[in-house]
């Protein structure tokens, strides 16, 4: 088979078992550890089948009596994910990078960090699931405590 027809009949393929594209809003709330802090936040993602992309945005408040910074962060994901949920359970993988902004009292930092996570979309009914989350977090710059991990739940609806 000559080159040109083997890379038409491979597209051809790929567009007959390629699934639509789908998307999903989530809303969360959880915790940071040591020490253990509030965090709530919100992600907007959409994938095809696999691989999928996410917006996510967390506020993680400030411990004032151990004097443990406040994060914002905003960061751009990379999810890759089973293309269908299995009893229910759709299990994904996450990596990404993005903004955050560190306050601890009158002191603010902003830089660059970066993402790595696992979680699991549990379905209940119709397109709304229940989405478990565990992340950690590097920051770069001058932030005051470069590792960072997070869980959380959060209500996931997929349109």
């Amino acid at each position: 088979m000559s080159r040109p027809l083997s890379l038409f009949v491979l597209v051809i393929v790929m567009l007959g078992i390629s699934h639509t594209a789908s998307a999903d809003i989530t809303a969360f709330f959880g915790s940071t550890e040591s020490p253990r802090r509030t965090v709530r936040g919100g992600a907007i993602g959409m994938s095809l089948a696999i691989v999928g992309f996410e917006l996510e945005y967390s506020d993680t408040s400030e411990h004032a009596k151990t004097t443990t910074s406040a994060l914002q962060s905003s960061m751009f994901n990379l999810l890759v994910q089973t293309p269908f949920p299995v009893s229910r359970l759709q299990f994904y993988g996450t990596i990404g990078g993005g903004l955050y902004r560190e306050r601890i009292g009158i002191r603010a930092n902003t830089g660059l960090g970066g993402n790595i996570g696992a979680g699991v979309k549990i379905s209940l009914v119709g397109p709304i699931r229940v989405r478990i989350d565990y992340r950690t977090f590097r920051l770069r710059h001058d932030s005051t405590d470069r590792s960072r991990q997070r869980v959380y739940a959060g209500l996931n609806i997929a349109f």
